[in-house]
C-alpha cells in the first residue's frame, strides 16, 4: 500500500511530480490552504505531513497522527512545529534550508543597499513632487557601502553567503556566532570574529542571520540598541522576534540608531505602526524566499525529505 502524505498548501505543484508519482498525495482542492481544523481530523490516516511555514504542528495535532513518521516542513524554520514533542514520538522533523540560501541571502543586500542610499525614501518623494519642484542637492545624501562595515550575527549558509555578496561590494565583514568558524574558513571568506558587544559598537550595518530560538528571543533588544553607533543600520531577514520591535522604534524616533530594513516583524505579517511612518526604516513582506523558483525549489525539497526519508535514496535536511 502506498504511504499517504498530506500537504496542507496547494501551490507550486511542479515541485511535487515525484513526490505524487510515488505516494498517495492529497493537497487542498481548492486555492485555500488546508485549515488546523481539517488537517485535525485528516491527521490519523497519513503517513507525513508537509506544512507550510506558518501553519501551527503543536502537540494535540501529533497526538493525533498515529501513523505519522515524518513532517517536512516547507521552510528552513520550524517554530511553528512541536519539534520536542514529534521527536519524542519517534516522528523526524525535516526542513528546506538549501533553497532559502541564496534568495535569503540577496533580500539582505537588498535592504543593505536601499537603505544606506535611500532609495525607497526617494522613490517615495519623487512620486508626490510636481514636475516644476525642485530637489535639493543635499537633501538625499545617504551613506557609503562599499568601505562600511557589516556585522552579521548569525555566520550559518545565510551569513555566509551574505558575506560573500558584502565582500564583493567592498564591505569589512565581522561576525558572531554560536560556534566560531575555524581559521581556515575565516581566511577563505575574508571575516573578523568578535564578540556582540564589539560588533554591535563597531559595525555600519547589523545583519540578523541567526535563527530563532529561545536564546536569541530579543537577541537585538534595548541594551543592545544603545551599543550601536548612532549611524547603524539594523538588518533583519531572519525572524522577527529577533527584535525587541518597541526598543527598536523608540531607538529610531531618539536617533540611538540611523535606521532599518526589515523583513520580519516580531509580532506575525505586519509591523508596528510607528514603523509605517518613519522615513529610515525599508519594509518588505517576509519576500526572503518570494521568487518563483526558490518557491519551486522549496517544494522539491520538501518532496525530497519525504521521499529520502521512505525509500533512503537521498540525503533527508533533519532538523536535529
Amino acid at each position: 500500500m502506498k504511504k499517504k502524505v498530506l500537504v496542507t498548501y496547494n501551490m507550486f505543484r511542479e515541485g511535487f511530480s515525484e513526490l505524487e508519482s510515488r505516494y498517495d498525495v492529497t493537497f487542498p482542492e481548492g486555492e485555500a490552504d488546508l485549515s488546523y481544523d481539517e488537517v485535525m481530523e485528516m491527521i490519523p490516516g497519513y503517513d507525513a505531513l508537509c506544512p507550510m511555514f506558518n501553519f501551527p504542528v503543536n502537540r494535540e495535532l501529533i497526538d493525533r497522527g498515529v501513523k505519522l513518521q515524518v513532517i517536512a516542513n516547507y521552510a528552513v524554520g520550524y517554530n511553528n512545529i512541536d519539534v520536542a514533542c514529534a521527536l519524542g514520538k519517534g516522528i523526524t522533523v525535516a526542513n528546506t534550508p538549501g533553497p532559502t540560501t541564496d534568495p535569503t541571502a540577496n533580500i539582505a543586500l537588498a535592504l543593505i543597499l536601499d537603505t544606506a542610499r535611500r532609495v525607497s525614501e526617494c522613490d517615495r518623494k519623487l512620486r508626490v513632487l510636481r514636475s516644476d519642484m525642485k530637489v535639493g542637492v543635499l537633501e538625499n545624501l545617504g551613506m557609503r557601502v562599499t568601505g562600511a562595515t557589516l556585522g552579521i550575527i548569525g555566520m550559518g549558509r545565510i551569513g555566509k553567503a551574505l558575506c560573500k555578496r558584502a565582500r564583493a561590494c567592498g564591505m569589512e565583514v565581522v561576525y558572531c556566532n554560536r560556534h566560531r568558524l575555524d581559521l581556515d574558513e575565516e581566511t577563505r571568506l575574508g571575516v573578523r570574529y568578535a564578540d556582540k558587544d564589539d560588533l554591535l559598537a563597531g559595525s555600519d550595518f547589523v545583519s540578523l542571520n541567526a535563527p530563532y530560538t529561545p536564546d536569541t528571543h530579543h537577541i537585538i533588544g534595548e541594551k543592545e540598541l544603545k551599543k550601536m553607533k548612532p549611524t547603524a543600520i539594523l538588518i533583519n531577514t531572519s525572524r522577527g522576534p529577533l527584535v525587541d520591535e518597541k526598543a527598536l522604534v523608540e531607538a529610531l524616533k531618539t536617533g540611538e540608531i540611523h535606521g532599518a530594513g526589515l523583513d520580519m516583524f516580531e509580532f506575525g505579517d505586519y509591523p508596528s505602526p510607528e514603523l509605517l511612518t518613519m522615513d529610515n526604516v525599508v519594509l518588505t513582506p517576509h519576500i526572503g524566499t518570494q521568487t518563483t523558483y526558490s518557491r519551486i525549489e522549496m517544494a522539491r525539497a520538501v518532496s525530497n525529505n519525504v521521499i529520502g526519508f521512505f525509500e533512503n535514496d537521498r540525503p533527508v535536511s533533519r532538523v536535529f
